[in-house]
């Protein structure tokens, strides 16, 4: 088959395959095998996730996400902003756009230096409770569903927490089951700076980013803190994403998320770099 074209961009650390299937240059009866394949870190291209471009009747585009393992989650944010970029970059829309997502209608505005999107309307918000990991260990989280569940960790160092060992128990607890949830431990420091680390599904380790889990992070502080609009935290990768929101009684809405979307090349995906 045909070397299939593709872009490698960067949403503030967290990484992605993308590529233009407007005309059915992916073999959907392999996809699957496609996207592990390629999302496998130094046998392939490597990343957290594949993205296909394809049309839409309504909308600019649509899009199928995919993590690194070849499950279908609802939503990514950094993902989402990544697509923007480059449907921006081939002209299949203007700076501003909407496209079809499997949680909803995401509408973007690329901007010089970032891309910012709406995400949508969270929900489930529970604050502050005890979960049991294991029969020994207990942990106050909060959790939100921020397009994606997610569950909100306030620890005190945030180079010290286990965020492999302690984000695994969370991700697979069956208070989360059957789809389970992503893990997010956060730290706030004396200067008021917020930093960030996450342990996602569907990629089974943790991220340099990730969009959904700084919106939820952003809003359990928020909640728990009085903390106003915006919010911006400290990925593992070193960048800062934002979060925007207004609070309309007890509700979280018009809630934006904003970073960097970085090309970091371009080139074509051979079959021998994803049959394995």
């Amino acid at each position: 088959m045909k070397p299939i074209p593709f872009f490698k961009i960067s949403g503030s650390g967290n990484d992605f395959i993308i590529i233009d299937n407007r005309t059915a240059v992916v073999p959907e009866g392999q996809l699957k095998r496609l996207v592990v394949g390629a999302c496998r870190r130094r046998m392939s291209v490597g990343a957290d996730g594949m993205i296909l471009i394809e049309p839409s009747a309504t909308l600019d585009f649509k899009w199928r996400f995919f993590n690194a393992d070849g499950s279908l989650p609802e939503m990514c944010g950094n993902g989402a902003r990544c697509a923007a970029r480059f449907a921006f970059i081939h002209g299949i829309a203007d700076r501003q756009m909407a496209f079809d997502t499997r949680a909803g209608t995401i509408e973007a505005r690329v901007g010089d230096h970032t891309v910012r999107i709406r995400m949508s309307e969270p929900g489930d918000l529970k604050s502050q409770y005890n979960l049991d990991l294991d029969g020994r260990t207990t942990v106050v989280v909060s959790s939100i569903n921020t397009g994606v569940p997610h569950v909100v960790t306030v620890v005190d160092d945030i180079e010290q927490v286990d965020v492999v060992g302690t984000g695994r128990l969370i991700r697979h607890h069956h208070d989360f089951a059957p789809e389970g949830a992503n893990a997010n431990f956060v730290a706030v420091d004396k200067k008021g700076e917020i930093f960030i680390r996450t342990y996602e599904r569907g990629v089974e380790d943790e991220t340099l980013a990730c969009g959904t889990g700084n919106v939820a992070a952003a809003l359990v502080l928020a909640h728990d803190r009085a903390l106003a609009s915006p919010v911006s935290l400290t990925t593992r990768s070193g960048s800062e994403l934002t979060v925007h929101f207004r609070l309309i009684g007890d509700r979280y809405t018009d809630v934006f998320l904003e970073g960097d979307a970085r090309v970091i090349y371009r080139g074509e995906l051979w079959e021998e770099a994803w049959q394995y």
